[in-house]
């Protein structure tokens, strides 16, 4: 019995990880854009602010993936201002649900990194 508890743990963990990464993401740094066909370049634009009481630098933008390219409007936001980080998804080569991560790398010591993610259900083109 306890192998099979172990088991069921060892297979069912990886899920927790997941879970637990998306905890706290704002709703709004993420975009799901459903089904799409394969080969499709997706693009969303999200609303990037600075909701800090000090200057904020955009150091660079990382992805999960050469897939995913992304730009900002404004490299430098004062404190309340916003600008547009767009991004785009090429879906050639890709089939099935899929999900990327966008990582700004900002000048805050207290949170260097602001987290987006996008979302496709790609389809195999027929």
């Amino acid at each position: 019995m306890k192998k099979i508890i172990l088991a069921l743990a060892f297979l069912f963990f990886p899920l927790f990880i997941v879970s637990a990464q998306e905890i706290g993401l704002d709703p709004t740094r993420i975009w799901d854009f459903g089904q799409i066909q394969e080969g499709v370049i997706a693009e969303h634009a999200f609303t990037l602010n600075n909701d800090s009481t000090e200057k904020m630098n955009i150091e660079n933008i990382d992805t999960s993936c050469g897939c995913t390219v992304s730009s900002v409007g404004k490299k430098i936001l004062e404190p309340g201002e916003e600008t547009e980080l767009r991004v785009k998804f090429d879906s050639k080569g890709y089939s099935g649900k899929i999900k990327q991560f966008i990582f700004v790398n900002v000048n805050r010591l207290n949170d260097p990194v602001i987290q987006f993610v996008i979302e496709a259900d790609v389809k195999k083109g027929g």
